[in-house]
């Protein structure tokens, strides 16, 4: 059971990371936009710049999740380098419970006022020609930080799975000497 919930985060990290890949290219487009305009044609504009630090957010936000289960987020390997599969798995479950969990829902559940004030304020950008709709982007925190909860869930089942296998495997190769 837990090999097929594992096997579905692994399905969602791949789109999540197809998703942050066209962003990247969306952004690449708007940035080289903005570029030729404002150097070749000396025509800038405000609204692309905005929409460049958008972009931005959502390539930041989203892909601590993305990272995360890819287990390509820093960490201080001197010691985590050295240890056996099993220690790593169970330092992962208990970095994701201790650290990861409580700091992402504080995120997720105080930041949900800013958003709603924005809204509510009809926040605009202060730059005249800057993107309306500000919470739009202010809406990216506490989603971005629903979204590393729900895939620190399979962080810790990914890890999970290791630790189990790996014990398993200790007690299979014990019997075999």
């Amino acid at each position: 059971m837990l090999d097929k919930i594992d096997l579905f985060y692994t399905k969602l990290t791949k789109i999540l990371g197809i998703f942050l890949f066209l962003v990247m290219l969306l952004m690449t487009a708007n940035v080289f936009y903005d570029v030729v305009m404002r150097y070749v044609f000396s025509h800038g504009s405000i609204a692309m710049q905005e929409m460049e630090w958008h972009l931005f957010s959502v390539l930041i936000l989203f892909g601590v999740s993305y990272s995360l289960m890819e287990d390509a987020h820093v960490r201080v390997d001197i010691l985590y380098d050295g240890w056996s599969v099993r220690t790593k798995a169970w330092v992962n479950m208990m970095g994701a419970v201790v650290f990861i969990l409580p700091i992402s829902l504080l995120v997720a559940t105080n930041s949900v006022e800013f958003v709603l004030e924005a809204f509510e304020s009809g926040e605009i950008s202060g730059d005249p020609g800057g993107l309306p709709y500000r919470w739009i982007v202010k809406a990216l925190i506490p989603g971005s930080f629903w979204v590393l909860i729900f895939f620190t869930f399979g962080f810790f089942i990914k890890n999970l799975n290791i630790y189990r296998k790996d014990r398993v495997e200790d007690k299979h190769s014990e019997v075999l000497l």
